[in-house]
């Protein structure tokens, strides 16, 4: 099963965030907010310690192992909610971790 869904505004916010504090390009502060939030998700759920996955445009597509899916079937058929739509959820929830508050721009750094 593989699962598409848009990346959602705050997420894009946090990724820009993120990566504005690192120095670092938009596309690889967005793959690396991805990357941590389905992680999470994914250690979570199955125990998981790496993940593959797309982001193209602001859409992300990902394979879930297949304790992951399973728990999103059970959530989707208890919700009434797609597979898809519980995972931009959860990966929602995990947008703002790992950005601590205190790190800023560097007062050095070339403007965006």
């Amino acid at each position: 099963m593989t699962l598409s869904f848009e990346l959602s505004d705050r997420f894009l916010e946090a990724a820009a965030d993120w990566g504005d504090a690192r120095l670092m390009d938009d596309e690889e502060a967005l793959e690396t907010k991805v990357e941590q939030a389905l992680l999470e998700i994914e250690h979570l759920i199955a125990g998981a310690t790496e993940v593959s996955f797309e982001v193209d445009d602001g859409t992300v597509r990902y394979e879930p192992t297949p304790e992951l899916a399973s728990f999103l079937e059970t959530q989707a058929a208890e919700t009434g909610t797609e597979e898809a739509v519980l995972l931009r959820s959860y990966a929602d929830l995990f947008a703002r971790t790992f950005l601590d508050e205190d790190v800023s721009r560097p007062p050095n750094a070339p403007p965006r």
